[in-house]
């Protein structure tokens, strides 16, 4: 059999195979993780109460942050994260990483919870709201199990309607929903390619320069904790530079540099 014989049997592999990486892909779980949010949202609240935004791209001082849905309520502005995972979360609110574990295989990831922190302080500058009028909401889809407990705004699927719905007290007027949803299509930067593209070069500049400093700050030896660069202000070694456990004092370990 010639190579266009060969080709001509099996042109019907290729897009099935361009079909399964994009599938496996992060961008495409992400994408389907929203997707799923969205539905939801739009299924089971009321939307003449509640108001949709998806994907708000908004300027920093230093780049742009992405939100996945922001919803705009009397109750509430809720700023929501997803994240499409599966196997077993560990985190506490607190925590820098928490862990995610198939089987015998572990990895890190940010703390979502700090992640969507930068979300809502960025929308409260832009639309000038106090702590108790906008709510951080992590929801998790996908076949995912939490390890460890996690506070209230951390939830799977439907329980994100359930928080949403928790929430009774009104904080704005009918007048203030229509001003807070201008504001944020205003204060957008506008939906497309560009701005993804753009983000997404941004957070690859964060996550390099992340991992630049992580490579070069050693793990102190005692609590393998970060340690931070330290001068000696007494004895011998006057004025010579070593690694410290940024835990100092509770924690007393120090490297050479």
């Amino acid at each position: 059999m010639d190579f266009l014989s060969m080709f001509a049997a099996l042109w019907f592999v290729i897009p099935l195979l361009i079909i399964g990486v994009v599938i496996k892909s992060p961008r495409f779980k992400g994408w389907v993780g929203e997707l799923m949010v969205k539905v939801a949202i739009k299924w089971q609240l009321d939307q003449t109460q509640y108001q949709l935004i998806n994907n708000v791209t908004l300027p920093t001082d230093n780049g742009t942050t992405q939100i996945d849905h922001i919803i705009v309520s009397v109750f509430g502005v809720f700023v929501v994260e997803t994240k499409n995972m599966k196997g077993w979360i560990y985190g506490s609110e607190k925590q820098k990483t928490w862990t995610q574990k198939i089987y015998q295989y572990s990895s890190q990831f940010q703390n979502p919870l700090h992640q969507n922190y930068k979300h809502v302080k960025t929308l409260q500058a832009l639309l000038g709201l106090r702590d108790d009028q906008v709510y951080s909401v992590v929801v998790f889809v996908g076949n995912s199990t939490f390890k460890t407990k996690m506070p209230e705004h951390v939830t799977h699927g439907a329980g994100l309607i359930r928080y949403i719905k928790s929430k009774h007290q009104p904080v704005f007027t009918q007048n203030d929903i229509k001003q807070i949803s201008q504001n944020i299509q205003q204060g957008r930067l506008t939906p497309s390619m560009k701005t993804n593209r753009e983000h997404v070069k941004h957070v690859q500049q964060i996550l390099a320069e992340k991992t630049r400093v992580d490579v070069e700050t050693p793990a102190c030896p005692t609590c393998g904790g970060l340690m931070v660069r330290r001068e000696s202000k007494k004895g011998a070694n006057v004025g010579k530079a070593f690694w410290g456990c940024q835990k100092f004092p509770q924690c007393r370990g120090v490297s050479n540099l």
